[in-house]
C-alpha cells in the first residue's frame, strides 16, 4: 500500500511529468533504461527530487544520463542547450569572490553547487554529456578545477564550437554573463 501511495503523490508532482516527457522525448540519452526504475529511484530520494527541482527551475532541464557504473545510481544532468540561464555571472569559487574588489558578481559556482546539491560537472562527465548532443554553442559552463591549477589563481571551462569540444582556463575570479555551470545529481 506505501508503494501505491508513494507513487500516486510523485505522479502528480508537475516535476514528475516534466521529467517523464523529458525522458521520452529523449531516449538516446539513457537507451535501455525503463522510466519505471527511474521514478521508483526517484521516489526513495525525495532530497534528490528536490535537487532535481532546483536544477530544472534554474534553467538546467535535467535527464538522465547513464547509470554510475560503481553505485548502480542513475545520473541526472543539465540538458539544456546552452548553459543554464539562472546560473551565470559567477565567478568559480568563494576565494575567487572575495578577491574581488569591485564590480562582485552575485556569488560563485561552486557555492551555488553546494546550495543545490549537485557535483560541478568534471571535464570526462563534460565530455560525455556532448556526445549525447551539442551543448553550448553559445556559451561555456565551468568545470571542477583540479587543485593544481586553481592554487595558481585559474579555473577551467568548457563549450562547443566548431563541432569540437574545447576546455580553456581563465582567473576563477572573472565571471561572464554567458557563462554558467552545468550539474550532476546521483539518483
Amino acid at each position: 500500500m506505501k508503494s501505491k501511495a508513494r507513487k500516486s503523490v510523485a505522479q502528480t508532482l508537475p516535476l514528475v511529468e516534466i521529467l517523464e516527457q523529458r525522458f521520452t522525448d529523449h531516449q538516446h540519452r539513457h537507451p535501455d533504461i525503463p522510466w519505471k526504475k527511474v521514478l521508483a529511484a526517484l521516489q526513495k530520494k525525495p532530497q534528490a527530487l528536490a535537487t532535481i527541482q532546483k536544477m530544472e527551475s534554474s534553467g538546467g532541464e535535467p535527464d538522465v544520463i547513464g547509470v554510475d557504473e560503481a553505485t548502480g545510481q542513475f545520473l541526472y544532468c543539465d540538458c539544456s542547450a546552452e548553459s543554464p540561464e539562472g546560473r551565470r555571472s559567477l565567478c568559480y569559487d568563494k576565494d575567487a569572490l572575495d578577491s574581488r574588489k569591485e564590480n562582485k558578481p552575485a556569488g560563485s559556482v561552486l557555492q551555488m553547487a553546494a546550495e543545490m546539491g549537485v557535483e560541478l560537472l568534471t571535464e570526462h562527465q563534460y565530455r560525455i554529456l556532448q556526445e549525447l548532443g551539442e551543448f553550448d554553442l553559445k556559451t561555456s559552463s565551468w568545470i571542477a578545477t583540479p587543485d593544481s591549477i586553481r592554487s595558481l589563481g585559474g579555473a577551467l571551462f568548457c563549450d562547443r564550437r566548431y563541432g569540437q569540444v574545447f576546455v580553456y582556463h581563465n582567473g576563477a575570479q572573472s565571471y561572464y554573463a554567458a557563462r554558467g555551470f552545468r550539474g550532476l545529481r546521483k539518483v
